[in-house]
């Protein structure tokens, strides 16, 4: 069975070779605003399970690398989330992991530089950097919707389950951590 890809096959620009999607967000940050049902934050949450199982992922569009770089945040989220007892305490880790310094491609530290291409300059290093980091407010705050069960206040087992898994044998965390 082939691995899910992203639907978002025409994006409206490009970072390096990584596409630069509109999001239904209220963080401030460089990507267009959407308006539709569902973005590409969405897709990858959606598509998360299944894709997480995958040791190799063909990359058919710039959108796919998005989709990848969100797959991995999210396991790395779920790591976080692991610890939390309520959906509020999750947040709070949910927005500190999404405004702490992280590597983007290009440098050293950063697992998937073989994938993606460094931003051309400084202007779009920038761009890249408040790019990601929008994603990653985005992601960890609708995450926290799926995650915490909103009668109970408790995580879910079905979504934490995932937390050991490992996309493309890839992590966005320093080994050890």
């Amino acid at each position: 069975m082939p691995a899910y890809h992203s639907q978002f096959t025409n994006p409206p620009k490009l970072i390096g070779n990584m596409a630069l999607l509109p999001l239904r967000t209220t963080y401030k940050g460089p990507a267009p605003r959407d308006t539709s049902d569902m973005d590409i934050i969405d897709e990858a949450i959606y598509f998360f399970k299944a894709n997480i199982f995958f040791r190799n992922y063909e990359i058919k569009s710039e959108a796919d690398r998005t989709l990848i770089y969100i797959t991995l945040y999210i396991s790395e989220c779920l790591k976080k989330l692991q610890k939390c007892t309520s959906r509020n305490h999750g947040e709070k880790e949910m927005y500190t992991l999404g405004i702490s310094n992280f590597p983007i491609p290009g440098e050293p530290k950063f697992p998937l530089n073989a994938m993606y291409t460094k931003p051309a300059n400084r202007g779009e290093d920038d761009t890249m950097r408040a790019y990601l980091q929008q994603i990653r407010q985005e992601t960890g705050l609708r995450l926290c919707e799926k995650v915490f069960d909103a009668a109970t206040d408790k995580p879910s087992k079905w979504w934490l389950c995932f937390a050991k898994r490992k996309f493309m044998d890839k992590s966005l965390s320093a080994p050890g951590y």
